[in-house]
C-alpha cells in the first residue's frame, strides 16, 4: 500500500505544479477557446490542464517503473509502456482537439489510434465479462477490436461530463478510489506470490494526477482540463478495468476470501456509470432529432441539475454524492452480504434520488407559488458564470 500511495503523492506533486505551469503558459500564449453558448463561463480560460493530468501520469509511471515492488509490474511486462503511449497520442489528439476545434471524425480517427495502441501494445480483452460465466475471446483481432471499442467509449464518456469546474476531476477521483481500494484488497488478500498489480497502479496515477490538477479546476476554474484531460483519465481508467475484468479466470477473485466473482464485472460499470449514463442519453437525444451524437448541446446531466434551480457548486457535489454511492456500493459487495448491500445501496439511491429532484418537487408543490424575479435572478447567478 505504501508504495502506491507514494505513487499516487508523486504523480498529485508532478500534476499540481505541472497544471500552474500549463495555467502560466495558457495565459501568456493566450491559448483561449471561443466562449461557447452551452459554456458556463463568461470568461476566457485556457484548456491546457491536460498537460498537467498527463505530466503526473508520465512522471509516476517512470518513477514506478524504478522503485520498489511496483518496479515487478514492469519486469518482462510491455503493457504499461503501451498505456503509456496510447495516452500520449490521446494528449496530442486533445490538444489539437482544443486549440484549433478539429471535427468530429478527425477526433474519432484519433480516438481510435491511440485505442489502437493499447490494445495492441498494452493492454487487451481476453474475456466478455459475462454473468454466470465469462465469454472467452479466441480470437486476437477481435480483442483488439473490442478493447479499442470500450476505450474509444471511456474516453468520450469521460470527455462528455466534463462540463462544468471540478466535475470530471472529482468523478475520477472517487470512482478511482474505489477501484483502487478493490484491486489492491483483492491482492493483497490472495494466496501470490507477486502482489504487484497494473489495474492497482494506474488507478493510484490517475487519482493521485487529478487530485493535483483539482485545486486549479475548483469553482471559479482558473484552468480546465480540456478534452485532452478528459480523454486521458478515460484512456487510464478503461485500461484498468481492462486488467481487472482479464483476471477473472484467473481464480484470482476465487482466491481472495471467497469474493464474487461478480465484482471485476460490476465495479468498472458501478464506477464509470454516470459517464456512462450520459453519453447514452446524449447519443439517444441527439440522434433523435437527426443531429450528429458528437455534435454539441446543453442537455448533459449537470446542465439539466442547474436548469432546475441547483447552483454551479451543489451540481458538481450532487455528481460527487452519486459517484460515491455507485462506486463504494459497488465495492462493498466484495466485504459484505450482497442482501445486506443490495439494501443499502436501494435506499441510498432513493435518497439520492429525492434529493436530486428536490428542487423540482419544491416548485410543483401545491401553494409553491412562482419564483420572484429576484430569486430567479439570484439563482441564476449562482448557477453560474465560471
Amino acid at each position: 500500500m505504501i508504495m502506491y500511495l507514494l505513487m499516487m503523492l508523486t504523480a498529485a506533486g508532478v500534476s499540481f505544479a505541472a497544471t500552474w505551469g500549463a495555467r502560466l503558459l495558457g495565459n501568456r500564449l493566450e491559448l483561449f477557446s471561443p466562449i461557447r453558448s452551452r459554456d458556463t463561463h463568461s470568461h476566457k480560460v485556457s484548456r491546457l490542464g491536460g498537460l498537467g493530468i498527463y505530466a503526473g501520469f508520465l512522471v509516476a509511471l517512470v518513477v514506478a517503473s524504478q522503485s520498489f515492488f511496483v518496479k515487478d509490474i514492469f519486469r518482462g511486462n510491455a503493457s504499461p509502456w503501451g498505456v503509456l503511449a496510447g495516452a500520449t497520442l490521446i494528449v496530442i489528439v486533445g490538444l489539437a482537439d482544443d486549440l484549433l476545434d478539429l471535427r468530429w471524425w478527425v477526433k474519432l480517427i484519433g480516438q481510435s489510434a491511440a485505442a489502437m495502441v493499447v490494445a495492441i501494445w498494452g493492454v487487451r480483452m481476453t474475456i466478455v465479462p459475462f454473468v454466470p460465466e465469462p465469454i472467452l475471446l479466441e480470437n486476437e483481432i477481435v480483442r483488439i477490436v473490442l478493447t479499442a471499442g470500450l476505450i474509444v467509449t471511456t474516453m468520450n464518456a469521460f470527455n462528455f461530463i466534463d462540463g462544468l469546474d471540478g466535475l470530471a476531476a472529482g468523478v475520477a477521483i472517487i470512482g478511482g478510489a474505489a477501484f483502487f481500494l478493490t484491486a489492491y484488497w483483492v491482492h493483497r488478500s490472495a494466496v501470490l506470490l507477486d502482489y504487484s498489480d497494473l489495474a492497482t497502479l494506474l488507478t493510484a496515477v490517475v487519482v493521485g494526477s487529478c487530485v493535483g490538477f483539482l485545486p486549479h479546476n475548483w469553482f471559479p476554474s482558473k484552468i480546465f482540463m480540456g478534452d485532452s484531460g478528459a480523454m486521458l483519465i478515460g484512456l487510464l481508467l478503461a485500461s484498468a478495468g481492462i486488467v481487472s475484468t482479464g483476471q477473472i479466470t484467473s481464480g484470482l477473485y476465487d482466491r481472495a476470501n471467497g469474493i464474487p466473482t461478480i465484482i471485476p464485472i460490476l465495479l468498472p460499470f458501478a464506477v464509470l456509470f454516470l459517464p456512462l449514463l450520459d453519453l447514452s442519453l446524449a447519443v439517444v437525444r441527439r440522434t433523435a432529432v437527426g443531429r450528429s451524437p458528437w455534435s454539441a448541446d446543453r442537455g448533459h446531466l449537470h446542465h439539466k441539475l442547474m436548469d432546475i434551480g441547483y447552483s454551479h457548486r451543489a451540481s458538481v457535489l450532487l455528481m460527487y454524492a452519486w459517484t460515491c454511492v455507485l462506486a463504494f456500493g459497488g465495492l462493498a459487495f466484495a466485504i459484505f452480504p450482497w442482501q445486506t448491500v443490495l439494501a443499502v445501496d436501494a435506499v441510498a439511491a432513493a435518497i439520492m434520488a429525492v434529493v436530486t429532484a428536490w428542487p423540482y418537487l419544491r416548485d410543483k408543490a401545491p401553494g409553491a407559488g412562482p419564483r420572484s424575479e429576484a430569486e430567479a435572478e439570484a439563482e441564476a447567478e449562482a448557477a453560474g458564470q465560471e
